[in-house]
């Protein structure tokens, strides 16, 4: 009899030592006037730690960038990390669903992270069928799903800390020890197309891995598109894939596929392009890591709409070192876009091209090569161009590339 008691409170004490506490539950909303309160709904989804919420009457068009307090979760909008897309994934499932989301504040005050572009935030949200708020910050922490970042020394320090701790103790996620299955383990550098095109000399002579949309295919070359959220803007560059590529490898490079695409990123001197090249697809080995993939299918060019005024703009892009402001159609090379506007061919004969110029009745005009014209004469028509953003020259132009992507608005 002492013996199995003595088994039976023992095992009540193991079972007391490995439960989990909801720390994310633990705490509420601050009710005594301490802070500012805002309730946000989700304008775009960024990362694990950075939601943009629409908030009506807010400045800046009514848009916070929000950046989570406490915590900072592995990468997923640049250089890929482990677990980075799962806490993506998880933010984004959390607030999707809820039915109420408020932003509060650490201080009686807003306050604004480093960058001077984002601010520091509380973000809580009610489940379905819930009332009470449960705090994403802390909640990511208790997932192992994000590292301490000044945990300590905020409001909720104390549950912050303590849901650290929990993570560790569970081996959670980043503290299990186990691999990520969304993270690729290969011999490449796991990064996104934005990384790529904003820090191509980081990567020049290196394999990288990335996922993205298969928009065109044109002299052993396809074009790749990704959008980045965070810069509401679509990326994009061209991989060489050559004459040997075989034929499954031909069709995972098939438009309008989402690829998995591995290769080596190299400065293309002869059309001075950055770009992709090395891709491989082992027939006999279809599930090699070192395999370009189809990762989904049926997907769009973006054809993003542009002005004639687009390649004389600037973007400012708000990264962890600051604001870096960049020629806009620099950053939208190798990208479809769409423009329309009155023609005229100006040259039949740039390395086998028509060179037409195009204005939109704006102070500048764009420059359209294409490789062939439709039957009807183009003159001073009001036409529409589907292409892809180039340079040629020096000067930023837009490649056509089929004469079917040429269409008469008038």
């Amino acid at each position: 009899m002492l013996l199995a008691l003595l088994i039976l409170f023992s095992c009540a004490g193991a079972a007391a030592e490995t439960a989990e506490t909801d720390y994310a539950a633990a705490v509420q909303p601050d009710t005594a006037g301490q802070t500012l309160q805002a309730e946000a709904t989700v304008y775009l989804y960024v990362d694990g730690d950075t939601t943009h919420f629409s908030i009506p009457g807010w400045p800046d068009n009514g848009i916070l960038k929000a950046r989570y307090i406490g915590c900072n979760t592995p990468e997923s909008s640049g250089k890929i990390e482990e677990y980075g897309k799962a806490a993506t994934r998880f933010t984004r499932e959390r607030l999707q669903s809820a039915e109420k989301i408020l932003i509060e504040s650490d201080t009686a005050t807003w306050n604004r992270d480093t960058t001077g572009s984002r601010y520091l935030v509380w973000v809580w949200y009610q489940p379905p069928g819930e009332t009470a708020y449960r705090n994403l910050n802390i909640e990511l922490l208790q997932n192992g799903l994000a590292i301490a970042n000044s945990s300590a020394q905020n409001r909720y320090g104390d549950t912050c800390m303590a849901a650290i701790a929990s993570a560790r103790a569970l081996k959670k996620n980043i503290y299990s020890g186990q691999p990520d299955p969304d993270f690729f383990y290969g011999d490449a550098i796991e990064v996104t197309l934005r990384e790529l095109r904003l820090n191509p000399e980081e990567y020049e002579g290196k394999k990288v891995a990335f996922t993205a949309v298969i928009t065109a295919n044109h002299s052993n070359t396809v074009y790749l598109e990704s959008y980045d959220p965070e810069t509401e803007m679509y990326y994009g560059l061209p991989a060489y894939y050559g004459f040997n590529m075989s034929g499954g490898g031909l069709e995972v490079l098939r438009i309008g596929n989402e690829a998995r695409i591995i290769g080596t990123m190299q400065y293309y001197e002869a059309g001075q392009a950055w770009q992709v090249s090395g891709m491989t697809y082992r027939m006999m080995k279809p599930d090699d890591p070192g395999n370009i993939q189809v990762v989904s299918q049926g997907h769009e060019p973006a054809w993003t709409q542009i002005d004639s005024d687009a390649f004389e703009t600037e973007k400012v892009i708000e990264t962890d070192e600051g604001a870096v402001t960049w020629d806009l159609a620099y950053l939208l090379l190798d990208t479809s876009v769409s423009f329309s506007g009155y023609a005229e061919v100006v040259d039949n004969d740039i390395n086998g091209l028509y060179c037409l110029e195009m204005s939109d009745c704006g102070e500048e005009f764009i420059k359209a090569y294409a490789s062939a014209l439709p039957d009807q004469e183009i003159g001073d028509h009001v036409i529409n161009v589907h292409g892809f953003v180039h340079q040629y020259d020096g000067n930023y132009c837009i490649r056509v590339f089929n004469k079917d992507n040429i269409t008469f608005l008038d």
